[in-house]
């Protein structure tokens, strides 16, 4: 047997607990929206019911999550994801913005039921009510005991990677140890871009607090931003450190890839990174094996409200992937990289069925092959992500 120490990340995409999800929950907050069409959050709710069925509201706290808990367990290891909504009772509405994302405070139970080890800020939702609604974000957070990066209270705050316990075990061991025995961390550091819609005065300074968010346009010399990223993970980097930059960018549709994504991507990866894990996109997006890491150009939503909401079928946006990476702990060499399907039924995430899970996976192996890696079926609602 193999006894190389490993690490084991789960990654997924957009985790928007509020509006309609806020509403079912046993704490809904105020309903009150801005929106062109919507005025009210609790629309949201209606609309899944009339796609998929009437909810005994509220839920459980646990409920958005379904299935996906049993997976999160099964996997064990380190827990990242995007969370893209405000935790607050902030009225202060962000002016010029479309949708605002915010969940009450007394519905917290519904993010810890998941146990993520990082939150990421750094998106265009996270300041949706303002400083007060970030500051309200960032301390529930603290009080829960989740570690976040990507937004801060100033620019030193905001570009600090989180290190939790990397929590290494034997290969083919079925749990984790949960004590990170050999000394290992795993670094996450969360950067946004404007291409993602954040706008740019949300930018942490020296004085001002906001997000992590990319020199514009950073699309010119990806190089350049590249090292900036990097000089912040190798300021805070121990030996045994295994590092993943979370970034939000990209517009919420399509397939395509900018070269300047690939060219950071690459970079980054070629500079001791060894997951650079994207999210911006409602659907997932390529992902390629470069080097010895992993590349997700695009996570897609994981939780939302979206359910009866139209227009782009083509996408399936209702089937929602879970990311199992694997790393070797010594070198960072990605061992293996899998996902879970799941899919989003009355506001709660259920395993996907074989055929849906085969058309995520053709999906995935179609977009992917430009980029040297195939995705696979291996199970009724599992694939496994190769080399070409």
């Amino acid at each position: 047997m193999n006894t190389n120490s490993v690490v084991r990340l789960c990654l997924c995409g957009d985790v928007m607990l509020g509006r309609g999800v806020d509403q079912a929950l046993p704490h809904p907050g105020d309903p009150r929206l801005r929106e062109e069409y919507v005025d009210d959050a609790r629309d949201y709710l209606r609309l899944a019911e009339v796609a998929h069925g009437q909810l005994r509201t509220p839920v459980d706290p646990r409920w958005p999550w379904g299935e996906a808990l049993a997976e999160l367990d099964e996997a064990g290891g380190v827990r990242v994801i995007n969370l893209e909504t405000a935790i607050t009772r902030s009225d202060d509405f962000a002016p010029g913005k479309a949708v605002h994302y915010r969940m009450n405070p007394d519905n917290l139970a519904c993010l810890t039921a998941a146990r993520p080890d990082v939150c990421s800020l750094a998106n265009n939702h996270v300041l949706d009510f303002g400083h007060s609604g970030l500051a309200e974000t960032l301390e529930a957070l603290a009080a829960a005991g989740i570690a976040t990066a990507g937004a801060g209270r100033d620019a030193a705050e905001a570009w600090r990677p989180a290190a939790v316990p990397a929590r290494p075990t034997a290969e083919g061991d079925a749990r984790d140890d949960g004590g990170g025995r050999a000394g290992g961390r795993v670094l996450v550091l969360a950067v946004a871009d404007q291409t993602s819609g954040v706008p740019p005065e949300w930018a942490a300074t020296e004085w001002r607090p906001g997000v992590a968010l990319l020199p514009p346009p950073w699309e010119q010399d990806p190089d350049a931003v590249a090292d900036l990223v990097l000089d912040r993970v190798w300021r805070a980097r121990r030996p045994a450190d295994r590092v993943v930059v979370s970034i939000h960018w990209g517009s919420n549709w399509g397939y395509g890839v900018d070269d300047s994504q690939v060219q950071l991507a690459h970079r980054l990866i070629d500079g001791g990174v060894d997951v650079v894990h994207g999210h911006s996109s409602h659907h997932p997006r390529p992902a390629e094996l470069y080097g010895e890491g992993l590349i997700l150009y695009g996570c897609g939503d994981f939780i939302d409200d979206y359910e009866g909401i139209g227009g782009y079928e083509y996408y399936r946006d209702d089937l929602r992937p879970l990311y199992l990476v694997t790393l070797d702990q010594a070198s960072g060499e990605v061992l293996g990289a899998e996902l879970r399907a799941l899919r989003a039924r009355r506001l709660r995430l259920e395993r996907a069925g074989p055929d849906d899970t085969s058309w995520l996976a053709d999906t995935l192996d179609r977009v992917s092959r430009p980029y040297g890696t195939r995705c696979v079926a291996v199970g009724p609602d599992r694939a496994a992500f190769r080399r070409t």
